[in-house]
């Protein structure tokens, strides 16, 4: 029999697999089918995903507000379910007019799942094992990139529309499995009360919220550029290139379990600095080698390092400011990196489409990393 801890923990994996696995990313292997369909122009496509985005970015700003109206596992329940009917919804060729407030809808439901969910789970789970709870919780994250760019390959022999009926169902079994578990367990411990400080932002805090923030830098150069990198720029094929997207896939299932673990050993403050380092090195690898096996080695490092650090900040988020104020902070987190993400793909598209130099962006990316680490060395109370 599954322990209760692991049952909550199930339950934000399946959330966030449920948000943002399919609400969010899997839109993107969506979008060559439905450009190749006639559904959407390119632009148009483009622009939805922007759409998306700044639904997610509002949802992740306005969780903590909507958390204080609407009990936390309601909100949760409804997220869910509009999420699903968001996915189904776009399953009817309508246009881009009719698109945009579905793609709108599922950017904000992923944003409350992140910043209302997640808080709730963490908050019931044992100080000793809430490393690797966060660790299973954003693992759905990368499970949900693998299963949507299996899921549309799949399916779009019949079109863009059994491909977002697919989506919709599953997040409704997805919905429907974790249903009961957002009251909680009886063989847990009720969460904290814990009034929230009368400052929660704090140096500290605005510390690893510039850190977090500037992690978007590194974001970018490889869930954008990578596998075009390895399939226009390096002259090694389409193939190819979808294979290191596939293997960065792996790493985003298998690095928040890790970084999860390595928390309860070496704290959250520590790993977190440590996690920031290897990323930025990993990313600097295509500067250095295009051998397909260092290749290999960034696409799946940057991929385990990209979820992890999420589930770290959350961590460190809960260590800086209590359960409190942990649903606020995180929020203002989640919408920084967001903001920061959309900005910063601009700026890169921008570069590359002055310079056509995939190395200037890798270089960037992995200097924004660094600077990161450093002011996270920085984020931490006097006791730490």
């Amino acid at each position: 029999m599954i322990n209760p801890v692991l049952r909550n923990a199930l339950a934000g994996f399946g959330a966030l697999l449920l948000g943002l696995g399919l609400g969010r990313f899997g839109y993107t292997p969506l979008i060559p089918v439905l450009i190749q369909d006639g559904w959407l122009s390119a632009g148009a496509a483009a622009y939805l995903g922007a759409t998306n985005l700044f639904g997610y970015v509002a949802g992740s700003l306005m969780a903590a507000t909507m958390a204080k109206l609407v009990p936390v596992p309601r909100l949760t329940r409804a997220s869910m379910v509009l999420s699903a009917i968001s996915l189904i919804a776009c399953a009817l060729p309508w246009g881009f007019v009719w698109f945009a407030p579905w793609r709108f809808l599922a950017g904000f439901t992923g944003g409350l799942l992140m910043v209302g969910a997640i808080p709730l789970i963490l908050s019931r789970a044992p100080l000793a094992q809430r490393g690797r709870s966060n660790g299973i919780i954003f693992t759905g994250v990368g499970t949900g990139i693998i299963t949507a760019g299996t899921l549309v390959p799949a399916l779009a022999g019949w079109g863009p529309g059994p491909v977002w009926i697919g989506m919709g169902l599953l997040a409704l079994v997805i919905a429907a499995l974790t249903w009961k578990q957002w009251d909680g367990d009886a063989a847990l411990p009720a969460p904290p009360t814990e009034a929230a400080p009368a400052r929660a932002f704090t140096l500290p805090v605005a510390l690893l919220l510039a850190a977090y923030t500037l992690d978007s830098a590194g974001f970018v150069p490889h869930t954008v550029f990578l596998a075009d990198y390895v399939a226009r720029g390096l002259e090694r094929g389409v193939a190819a290139g979808g294979l290191y997207w596939v293997l960065f896939g792996v790493g985003a299932i298998s690095g928040p379990l890790m970084v999860g673990f390595a928390a309860e050993w070496f704290g959250f403050y520590r790993s977190i600095i440590g996690v920031l380092t290897i990323k930025s090195a990993a990313i600097a690898i295509p500067l250095f080698s295009q051998h397909p096996v260092a290749l290999a080695i960034s696409a799946i490092t940057v991929g385990a390092m990209t979820p992890g650090i999420s589930a770290l900040a959350s961590g460190r988020v809960v260590e800086l400011v209590g359960f409190g104020a942990h649903r606020k902070v995180w929020g203002w987190l989640t919408a920084g990196f967001a903001g920061a993400s959309a900005g910063v793909g601009y700026l890169f598209s921008f570069l590359f489409d002055q310079t056509h130099s995939y190395n200037l962006l890798f270089a960037l990316g992995a200097a924004g990393v660094f600077v990161a680490m450093l002011l996270t060395i920085f984020a931490r109370k006097p006791k730490n």
